[in-house]
């Protein structure tokens, strides 16, 4: 199931908590206070089908989210929902401070240096939004780039393209 283009994954269902139909989340996203907030509505794609389910009441515990969504009331419900996807719409997602930027806008982009050598595919994003590494795909294996303003001189997600200006060494490992 490919779903909507427009939805991202901001966190999936790890499993029941309690007996009133909460559900633990693992947030797949580094804005889960403001992703998982009361009244927010959320798509709930699991065993092939999607739902819209508001959220009802949210707490946090060790950084997960502890959600009760609208017509999950018994525990029953909420085991039924262990390994849901729990996604947005893009368009809902606010606009992000300068220099920052969502991961699903950076996956993809290519990078190169600054000098114009191919360095490889951006595969995903590692790390806390204070100290993300991007991970690019290349030939003999992925590397690791450290997300700061002194080694990526330009982040243009709109056009797929980053440029970096990596320190002696740091392609090599």
């Amino acid at each position: 199931m490919g779903g909507s283009p427009d939805l991202l994954l901001i966190g999936r269902v790890a499993r029941a908590h309690g007996n009133k139909g909460q559900v633990i989340v693992n947030p797949e996203t580094d804005f889960a206070g403001e992703r998982f907030a009361e009244g927010n509505v959320l798509i709930v794609e699991h065993a092939g089908r999607q739902s819209e389910r508001r959220i009802a009441s949210v707490r946090f515990q060790q950084g997960r989210p502890i959600i009760a969504l609208d017509g999950v009331d018994t525990m029953n419900d909420a085991e039924a929902l262990a390994g849901a996807e729990l996604k947005m719409p893009a368009s809902a997602l606010p606009p992000l401070p300068p220099r920052t930027f969502y991961r699903h806008d950076l996956v993809g982009c290519e990078v190169r240096t600054k000098d114009g050598r191919t360095v490889g595919t951006v595969t995903g994003i590692e790390g806390t939004l204070e100290r993300s590494l991007l991970v690019i795909a290349r030939q003999g294996g992925d590397v690791m780039v450290p997300m700061v303003d002194a080694i990526c001189l330009s982040v243009d997600p709109a056009g797929k393209t980053i440029v970096i200006d990596p320190p002696e060494g740091l392609l090599e490992l």
